[in-house]
C-alpha cells in the first residue's frame, strides 16, 4: 500500500524497555503502537473512546492478524499508517502498517477487526462514528 492510501499515520520512536533479550522490539509490543495510533485517529477525527462509553457504546477488537516484515531496534523512529473500513453490519477493519524512518522499510502489516457492542452484544456502529470515519476516507 502506498502512503496516500492511508487515512492517518502518528510516528513514533521505539523505547529500551520495549527490546527482548535479542534487542528488538518484542512482538506484543507492536499491538500496543497499533491501539496508541487507533486511538489517536479516533481523538483526530472528532471521536472520543471514553465519551462512546458514557453512551453505552464500546468498539471492541475482534481479530488481529499481524505479518513481522523487519525487527524495530532501540532508538528506531516509525510510523504507523492505517485505513479504516467498515465491513458488513457490525465490523470495522483497521489496515495499519509500520514503516521505519526515514527509509520507509515495511516493518509491519496489520489488520485489526474492531466490533461495536453494547452490553456485550454486537451493534451497528453508532451514525456519528460512520459519518466521521466516512469524512476522512481516502477515495480510491
Amino acid at each position: 500500500m502506498i502512503p496516500n492510501q492511508y487515512q492517518f499515520e502518528l510516528e513514533l520512536s521505539v523505547r529500551d524497555y520495549e527490546l527482548d533479550l535479542q534487542g528488538v522490539v518484542n512482538n506484543a509490543v507492536y499491538q500496543n503502537y497499533l491501539e496508541h495510533a487507533r486511538h489517536e485517529f479516533l481523538h483526530h477525527i472528532g471521536l472520543d473512546f471514553g465519551e462512546l462509553h458514557d453512551r453505552g457504546t464500546d468498539a471492541v477488537v475482534h481479530k488481529i492478524e499481524l505479518e513481522f516484515k523487519r525487527p524495530l531496534v532501540a532508538n528506531n523512529r516509525f510510523v504507523v499508517r492505517l485505513r479504516a473500513e467498515q465491513h458488513g453490519n457490525v465490523r470495522y477493519i483497521f489496515y495499519q502498517d509500520i514503516y521505519r524512518l526515514p527509509d520507509n522499510e515495511l516493518i509491519l502489516k496489520g489488520k485489526v477487526t474492531a466490533v461495536f457492542t453494547n452490553n456485550g452484544r454486537p451493534i451497528r456502529p453508532p451514525e456519528d462514528v460512520v459519518a466521521a470515519i466516512k469524512k476522512n476516507t481516502i477515495d480510491r
